[in-house]
């Protein structure tokens, strides 16, 4: 299957490895956890009135909803390749741009998914809509992305570099 910069996530190899390590976890030994804790709920009596069983399926729930997300990002994921240092914007690049031409007031930031986000570095993901504006951009190039409130925010991008983490 071909791979749009789109629908990959890229992580270091550490990233990916913490990542398969809760994926691992939350299959196995923490199933059992919840399980165990929804049985000795069950067995205090009614389930209509039982806080302890709810806040156990509760939980079984969230559990279940970070599992398959974190299939799925694994399933996706590019390990440890870092885009060419060509100038181009794309996800695994820090990214400074200005703000409105004013070369003052500029922000440099990781353009990545949260799970690859480093605490050095501010992260956007690449669907967000400064992302968005920018991916596929050229340093020098100019680009606009829609702010919440519905209007227009134009950027310079003045560098990419490839993150080196």
């Amino acid at each position: 299957m071909t791979q749009t910069s789109e629908n990959v996530t890229w992580l270091t190899q550490e990233a990916y490895n913490q990542l398969k390590a809760e994926l691992e976890y939350l299959s196995g030994p923490a199933r059992t956890e919840i399980s165990v804790k929804i049985a000795a709920a069950r067995e205090e009596g009614d389930l209509r009135e039982n806080g302890g069983y709810h806040a156990a399926k509760e939980e079984q729930g969230k559990m279940e909803l970070r599992v398959r997300q974190l299939t799925q990002l694994l399933e996706h994921a590019k390990v440890g390749e870092a885009p060419a240092d060509d100038g181009v914007v794309e996800p695994g690049m820090v990214v400074t741009i200005a703000f409105d031409g004013d070369e003052s007031d500029t922000l440099t930031f990781l353009l990545a998914s949260r799970e690859y986000a480093s605490t050095e570095i501010e992260t956007y993901s690449p669907q967000s809509p400064l992302g968005l504006g920018v991916n596929g951009k050229r340093t020098g190039d100019d680009a606009e992305y829609e702010l919440p409130n519905g209007r227009t925010a134009s950027v310079k991008i003045l560098a990419a570099k490839p993150y080196t983490g």
